[in-house]
């Protein structure tokens, strides 16, 4: 991995480690899953649009891709942060956290399903089984203390994140990032606007809370998208969505540090096999040079040649994904 796609994956591991914090301050005010979930996609869809529609041809986009770009606001944003949302009212910020670093397991499954041929490797795939040993390591308490329903919440989000990005790069690889994220985003906000507005708080929210709605919009959906989507362009589908097991040490250590969520033992050690995971999964070999991987979509990097076989400068034309194979897996 480059230096370019290190510095990407760094930043997506913490921009997506903290919306868990920010969420379940939001639930917790309390504040409806539905209103959490339109303010976050109405900030971030204000903030891309104008940039979307300055590329010119949104429109044209839109008609001609229209079906795939609806399938992925479905199983990537409309349900999942729903789902994720709904599920912190009764799950700790660090738990729900933890739990989304199932995403690169199910992503390698599901890779295959859509006939996927990038390599993995024995390295690889021994850091992927250690992640899902943490997993399971810290879902076992909470099936036996009565959270099945917000668990089964999460496992959807995980299965929701996991195929977006399949679609993206099978469909939709030949769209610019702003021109799929964009009016996804503003999909999502007028899907939640008359739950949000039926729920909506009748005083106004602390300044901690609307911080925390501010920073999940902003920071957690308009930024974080635009980056993730180009990270998957510098590294590759799968090595992208290993993103999940690094936002997890950013979650627990928010949940601790800002909530006083408790650390425990099986906290301690599903992070350290999930840490252990995210090394070995991002480690072992690319593809070759001169092969090209499509870019997935859920928030990142640019494409960079080498090793890793991603397409030359100027090749994707800044699009969400280009070349040949496809898969792919976000907080």
């Amino acid at each position: 991995m480059t230096a370019r796609g290190w510095f990407l994956f760094s930043l997506m591991g913490v921009v997506w480690g903290i919306p868990y914090l920010m969420i379940k301050v939001a639930v917790d005010a309390p504040l409806s899953p539905s209103m959490v979930v339109f303010t976050r996609c109405a900030l971030g869809a204000v903030l891309l649009l104008p940039f979307a529609l300055g590329q010119g041809g949104l429109t044209r986009t839109v008609r001609a891709h229209w079906r795939p770009m609806l399938a992925f606001a479905c199983i990537e944003i409309i349900g999942p942060w729903f789902t994720l949302t709904d599920a912190e009212r009764h799950l700790s910020s660090s738990t729900a956290g933890l739990l989304i670093a199932g995403v690169p397991i199910v992503g390698v499954l599901m890779a295959r399903f859509f006939g996927d041929t990038e390599r993995l490797g024995v390295r690889r795939v021994a850091g992927l089984t250690l992640g899902l040993g943490g997993v399971t390591v810290l879902t076992v308490p909470h099936l036996t203390g009565g959270d099945a329903r917000s668990l089964a919440e999460v496992l959807l989000t995980v299965l929701g994140y996991a195929t977006a990005p399949l679609i993206a790069a099978r469909y939709l690889k030949d769209v610019p990032t702003l021109q799929l994220t964009a009016p996804c985003l503003a999909l999502a906000a007028l899907v939640y606007a008359p739950a949000a507005a039926v729920t909506w708080p009748s005083s106004v929210p602390s300044a901690h809370v609307l911080a925390s709605l501010a920073g999940l919009g902003v920071i957690c959906t308009a930024v974080a998208f635009v980056a993730f989507l180009e990270l998957i362009k510098e590294v590759g589908p799968t090595r992208s969505t290993v993103i999940t097991y690094v936002n997890p040490a950013v979650a627990v250590a928010a949940g601790a540090l800002f909530l006083c969520e408790d650390l425990t033992v099986g906290i301690g050690v599903a992070f350290t096999l999930i840490l252990a995971g995210s090394v070995l999964a991002t480690a072992g070999a690319g593809v070759r040079r001169g092969e090209r991987v499509a870019a997935v979509a859920v928030p990142v990097p640019v494409t960079e040649a080498g090793a890793l076989g991603v397409a030359e400068p100027g090749e994707t034309g800044g699009s969400v994904g280009a070349g040949q194979g496809c898969r792919g897996a976000e907080g």
